[in-house]
């Protein structure tokens, strides 16, 4: 994987990561980053660049929907879990 390549997969990598944060519910979020963690180890030793460029892409499209349901999670505020309130961290 060519540096660029790599640097461009580790921004895409922090920002599923950070988008997914914003989730105001907490099981929504906590699955959204185990699913992009467990994605990104499982493809981490892929080598062709093609297949590469396929997951990325779908990585790109995946941040857009986790934007998107982010924004409009925003508009329905709910209540905290017990599990999110500051006393259980």
């Amino acid at each position: 994987m060519a540096a660029s390549s790599r640097a461009q997969v580790l921004r895409l990598y922090r920002a599923l990561l950070r988008e997914s944060q914003r989730f105001s519910s907490y099981n929504y979020r906590t699955y959204a980053i185990r699913r992009i963690r467990d994605a990104f180890r499982e493809n981490k030793n892929i080598k062709d660049a093609e297949k590469i460029e396929e997951l990325v892409n779908k990585a790109k499209a995946n941040l857009e929907v986790i934007h998107r349901q982010v924004t409009i999670g925003q508009l329905y505020s709910t209540q905290k879990l017990v599990i999110e309130s500051p006393e259980n961290t």
